[in-house]
């Protein structure tokens, strides 16, 4: 695939005002890098301006880049019944993803397209799309899942391994954490239950956090 000298960043298809609505129309005719060549769409956020949690996962799936919706796959239900259990309203949640192009690379029959970890330079091309939509929707709790997210928010030295679950200081929101991707435990198999029991209650802790914030406002 050619490198996009044109346009190394996304930042010259941002619309001047920054709506939803006007970010999300805007974000249709990005070609910041060359991720857009081989997607289907591009695959903005979603959810009211009004969201209190943003969720940043790490780039849209097949499922997502052929409906152009954002977790709408097999990620997306394991998503919605640990927000459930951890008594998060789906209306008080903004989901997106760190890159909104589908990268993917084809199996061996060529039948199939296989999900490939986005490059840091595509990550970063895409920020201001995400760095806008936070602007946008001022969350007061930001949710990385998984590396990819947290790294493209936090630094790349950031390891969510290590720092799960817990607050990271950050100007984002006023309350920033980092926790697994649902794909993981999509792909676990001995200890499923166990990591969606993590997951679950590294969501209650942001749950608290809501409650806590609005208990001050």
């Amino acid at each position: 695939m050619a490198k996009n000298k044109a346009f190394p960043t996304a930042a010259a298809f941002l619309p001047k005002e920054r709506t939803l609505p006007t970010l999300q129309h805007a974000s249709k005719f990005c070609q910041g890098c060359d991720l857009y060549l081989r997607a289907t769409q591009t695959v903005f956020g979603e959810g009211t301006k009004n969201a209190k949690v943003m969720l940043v996962g790490e780039q849209p799936g097949d499922k997502e880049d052929v409906e152009g919706r954002p977790f709408v796959g097999p990620a997306g239900r394991i998503l919605d019944e640990a927000l459930a259990a951890a008594g998060i309203a789906r209306s008080d949640v903004y989901v997106t993803n760190a890159v909104k192009h589908f990268s993917w690379t084809p199996d061996e029959r060529g039948k199939r397209r296989i999900h490939k970890k986005p490059r840091y330079s595509e990550i970063q091309a895409c920020r201001p799309w995400l760095d806008a939509e936070i602007e946008a929707v001022h969350p007061e709790v930001i949710i990385c899942m998984g590396a990819t997210a947290a790294q493209a928010l936090l630094g790349k030295e950031f390891s969510v391994s290590r720092q799960r679950g817990t607050a990271v200081p950050s100007d984002l929101a006023p309350f920033v954490m980092a926790t697994v991707h649902p794909s993981s435990i999509l792909r676990a198999r001995e200890d499923r239950h166990e990591q969606m029991q993590a997951f679950i209650r590294d969501l209650i802790v942001a749950a608290k956090q809501i409650h806590k914030l609005r208990r001050a406002a």
